[in-house]
């Protein structure tokens, strides 16, 4: 039961914190500090990492439906809105690519030299830097407006969250926001640049997960934390959305700000 519970109270907290600008990475890796926690492995972050991406396919779905209807008809028949979205879902392949080559080469030596309390701390506050550089930016790019320079820009602002600590949604929402892509542009880039990557980390690592001796055994605090991790990522990014509109990001700032300092001084 213990097990079980704590399953879903780190479902619960990737939930909340991956669609923030607040680095789920580096909660998770506190937690497990502060209180000690075993028992959770990479699968399991990957399940619930899952959770987050089908939550995130779930509130974009309109979107993701039309690109991918377009993307195809674009062969057939030439439109403007074809056109627009043909090279819209061209240049998420291309903002995905820095992250996943650095994801493919340097994996090992991330997961060995950067899971280390000082250096979330550190990274903490820069994505508290960062976000207060970026408050009061409104940017007025659209969707058509984002360019090729853009979307390299924004992807490897992308690279730099595989250090825990830096957000992977704030990092690349700041990078849209410094490219003058407008709020609400931005983000839907931010998380239409989530998908692949999130979606490419599940797969690796089925194969992984389908070893595992006692899986039978961890169907249902897996099962449940995925669950959880699906519930409060929706709820969250559905807030998010509206915090971004309204612009106050200062707030996460403010809070990664604090919790940075807490970090290099206690921890």
């Amino acid at each position: 039961m213990k097990k079980i519970l704590l399953y879903i109270f780190l479902g619960i907290i990737q939930g909340f914190t991956e669609p923030l600008p607040i680095s789920s990475s580096g909660h998770v890796f506190l937690l497990k500090q502060l209180f000690s926690l075993g028992g959770t492995d990479l699968n399991f972050e990957i399940i619930v990492n899952f959770g987050s991406l089908l939550a995130i396919l779930l509130i974009y779905k309109d979107d993701l439906i039309k690109l991918i209807k377009n993307f195809f008809l674009h062969f057939k028949k030439r439109t403007r809105e074809t056109t627009n979205d043909f090279r819209y879902c061209f240049l998420i392949i291309v903002g995905s690519i820095p992250v996943g080559i650095i994801g493919v080469l340097f994996k090992d030596i991330i997961e060995e030299k950067l899971n280390n309390i000082k250096i979330i701390g550190i990274a903490f506050l820069v994505t508290a830097l960062l976000l207060f550089l970026v408050r009061n930016i409104k940017g007025k790019k659209q969707d058509k407006d984002i360019t090729f320079l853009d979307s390299i820009v924004i992807g490897l602002t992308q690279v730099i969250a595989v250090i825990p600590g830096i957000s992977r949604s704030g990092s690349t929402l700041i990078g849209g926001l410094f490219r003058d892509l407008d709020r609400e542009t931005a983000l839907k880039y931010s998380f239409m640049l989530y998908i692949p990557v999130s979606l490419g980390t599940t797969l690796l690592g089925i194969k992984d997960l389908l070893e595992v001796n006692n899986f039978h055994e961890l169907i249902l605090p897996y099962g449940l934390g995925f669950l959880a991790s699906f519930i409060v990522s929706y709820f969250t990014l559905r807030w998010f959305m509206k915090v971004v509109k309204k612009g106050n990001l200062i707030y996460f700032s403010i809070y990664t700000l604090i919790l940075g300092i807490l970090v290099l001084l206690f921890m």
